[in-house]
């Protein structure tokens, strides 16, 4: 497997295209942003930041309608039986252009399903750029419908930041979606409910967390280690994913463009579910900088 080493400044990161398109290490100064992904790990959910296209999180069942359209999706043992966050992780994306900052990837969805009749059956093409420049890291993903039909999409990203003993999370959000014993959303809450980040809270003191967040502000500040790390969705990702397990030595903060499960929603739920017409592009940009406290 081929990695590619972006440099600026004071930024490091190494690129995996054929690894999902993963990002295995940020390191700002010398010290980690991102997990480090452990030497020689396959397992995706060891890597630092990796895209979710064309979906984002759990789609309850592996199973949804669109327009009358029966659609079962593949659901990978380890999570069955729902399916999570795509297809774009779990394939080689193709590197288009690189350069000392910069990689430029993409990824064609052909829209075939299996023997058994699950899989996405609308092709796509998705891009996505990894950058730094002396202020961070930018991620810029997108998803374009390639086939001619209208097709249902959505995106995210996948960090996991480095976690210090000292870690803190600010974020501010109008709702959390609550979960049943299945990790599927049951109903909108109060953030408070699960926990409310606005004042800012020690993730040593935080319960398990594995929530979507609604009225997203669109940026989240962590501080520890001496130094504070902003994470910033674009346009779209009013949504994030905090995923925070007691214990780890890592936390996620997810821009995504929809709340998990959106597949499934009500109709007139406004979940975030894009509806892309022939041709038609949907995108999501993340940034990451620091600075020291």
């Amino acid at each position: 497997m081929s990695l590619i080493g972006l440099t600026a400044e004071d930024w490091r990161a190494s690129v995996a295209p054929e690894q999902g398109g993963a990002i295995l290490s940020l390191d700002w100064r010398g010290q980690p942003v991102f997990r480090a992904t452990p030497e020689g790990a396959t397992d995706m959910l060891e890597t630092a930041c990796f895209p979710l296209v064309p979906y984002a999180n759990r789609i309850a069942d592996a199973r949804f309608g669109f327009e009358g359209r029966d659609v079962r999706l593949t659901a990978l043992a380890r999570f069955a039986p729902h399916a999570l966050h795509g297809d774009g992780w779990l394939n080689p994306w193709t590197v288009e252009t690189a350069s000392d900052d910069r990689v430029d990837m993409t990824l064609d969805w052909p829209g075939d399903v299996d023997a058994d009749g699950a899989g996405w059956p609308w092709p796509w093409r998705a891009r996505q750029s990894v950058r730094l420049s002396e202020d961070g890291l930018e991620i810029s993903l997108s998803v374009t419908n390639a086939g001619d039909t209208v097709m249902p999409a959505g995106l995210g990203l996948h960090p996991y930041f480095h976690k210090s003993p000292d870690s803190r999370l600010r974020l501010s959000a109008t709702g959390v979606w609550l979960t049943d014993a299945r990790e599927i959303p049951d109903r909108l809450a109060p953030p408070d409910a699960v926990v409310d980040w606005s004042g800012g809270l020690a993730l040593a003191e935080a319960p398990f967390v594995d929530h979507a967040y609604t009225g997203w502000t669109g940026e989240a500040v962590m501080e520890g280690g001496g130094r504070r790390v902003v994470v910033c969705g674009g346009a779209g990702s009013e949504w994030v994913q905090v995923y925070a397990p007691v214990g780890a030595d890592f936390f996620c903060v997810e821009p995504v463009t929809h709340r998990p499960d959106v597949l499934n929603a009500p109709a007139g739920e406004r979940g975030g579910l894009a509806r892309l017409l022939p041709g038609e592009e949907l995108s999501l940009v993340m940034t990451v900088t620091a600075q020291d406290l």
